[in-house]
């Protein structure tokens, strides 16, 4: 993908995600021209007690974030840079919400990281493609 401007925001804030989170580590990652694909791993990610509301009860074992935060953050930086760019304010530059998934072995993660390699070459059969 040659990315424009936007895509290197987006890139950007993606791998500084591990100055705000020291106790992440990026693995693969690609952006569509309507999406992206990452993988994050959340290094000593212990249990942590259940949410209450909003407020996590005191007492966690945990203080890594969830992907929940990291996406936030991912979203919310490069959309504030991006309509900076583009000299408007407050618009949306990504959906709502994200799809997530726990990679749960190496297979497993040896064919999301192919999946993501490839999924460019896949571009012209997805059905937002011009």
């Amino acid at each position: 993908m040659h990315l424009n401007t936007a895509g290197e925001i987006v890139q950007t804030t993606w791998n500084n995600l591990p100055v705000r989170y020291p106790n992440i580590e990026l693995d693969a990652f690609i952006i569509m021209p309507n999406h992206i694909h990452g993988i994050i791993n959340i290094v000593g990610a212990g249990l942590a007690l259940p949410v209450v509301g909003m407020r996590q009860q005191k007492g966690a074992a945990s203080s890594a974030p969830t992907i929940g935060d990291v996406i936030r953050v991912l979203k919310s930086i490069s959309a504030i840079n991006i309509n900076r760019l583009l000299n408007r304010l407050n618009r949306p530059v990504w959906q709502r919400n994200y799809y997530e998934h726990v990679i749960r072995n190496e297979n497993e993660l040896l064919n999301i990281r192919q999946y993501i390699d490839n999924n460019p070459l896949k571009w012209e059969d997805d059905e937002n493609f011009c």
